[in-house]
């Protein structure tokens, strides 16, 4: 076909996806690898754009892992990580409010406007959208085979998002994105995971789709092979058996989560494959692996 055929093609095929999105919220979950060069930031911003420009509502949380490690590296500052979550004392909690809720937050409302939509970057304190609560851990000492209580610090998780200001942003055509902290009763600052963020936000507005943007296909099963779609019920029992483990596991919690107060469905993908978010949402195969009901 020559490229008129095969845009056409690509069109006919979007259609249904198009009116089944259409006027739906789509939670889009945005750091780490996904976030790349600058090329890749574009990329994404005219994606999200492209997203609210035929009828579907995006809302996108973000985090910021290498600017937040180049910030105390500038600073001298060494981090410690428990759990795959940064241990966080009122010093570094100030880093990363600064890099989070500022320049990392500001970049990516920018990239979206850029390209022909209207974004508006707000954190987890704007609103009072997340209000948070001191996060636990637990680990299992070898030695008493007893379980001991991790000091995190400032590390929080979200105890009750407030939708308010998403769905007026929502209802006005501004696509909200949200940097991952959060405030306490107690008026305390909280450094929450972005993937927590991102779980927490998609239930609460009871989305039809989160997407959780990574570097990897998806999910794999006990021979490697990815896994295209399965159940809450599948994946707890992967996590059970083993083969769903390390770094997969907080982030096919974090879609159980979600799926279980509302959203429709839950994906893993590779945000660094071009347009890993239209292929997911507008055509057949998708691009990850989706978590259902």
């Amino acid at each position: 076909m020559n490229d008129a055929e095969a845009t056409m093609e690509s069109m006919i095929g979007a259609l249904p996806y198009l009116k089944r999105y259409d006027d739906q919220i789509v939670v889009v979950k945005y750091g780490g690898h996904a976030m790349g060069e600058e090329e890749t930031a574009l990329r994404f911003g005219r994606d999200i754009a492209l997203l609210e420009q035929v009828g579907v509502n995006p809302v996108v949380v973000h985090g910021g892992g290498p600017q937040i490690n180049a910030m105390l590296g500038r600073l001298g500052v060494k981090s410690t990580f428990v759990q795959g979550l940064r241990v966080t004392d009122q010093q570094m909690v100030e880093v990363v409010e600064m890099v989070l809720a500022g320049t990392v937050n500001k970049q990516v409302a920018e990239s979206i406007t850029r390209a022909g939509a209207l974004a508006v970057g707000i954190s987890g304190k704007d609103g009072g959208l997340i209000r948070a609560r001191r996060a636990t851990r637990t680990v299992r000492d070898p030695g008493s085979n007893t379980e001991q209580e991790l000091d995190l610090g400032l590390v929080g998780e979200p105890e009750h998002v407030d939708t308010r200001v998403l769905k007026l942003l929502i209802g006005a055509d501004i696509i909200p994105v949200i940097a991952p902290v959060g405030v306490g009763a107690d008026g305390q600052t909280y450094n929450i995971n972005a993937d927590t963020v991102s779980g927490a936000v998609a239930g609460a507005l009871e989305a039809e789709r989160m997407l959780m943007l990574t570097d990897v296909p998806g999910v794999m099963d006990a021979s490697k092979q990815f896994i295209p779609e399965m159940t809450v019920a599948e994946a707890r029992q992967g996590i059970a058996d083993g083969w769903i483990a390390g770094g997969m596991i907080p982030k096919v919690e974090t879609c159980i989560y979600a799926v279980e107060r509302g959203v429709k469905g839950a994906v893993i993908l590779d945000g660094r494959v071009p347009h890993a978010v239209l292929r997911e949402l507008f055509t057949v195969g998708g691009a990850g692996t989706l978590i259902k009901p």
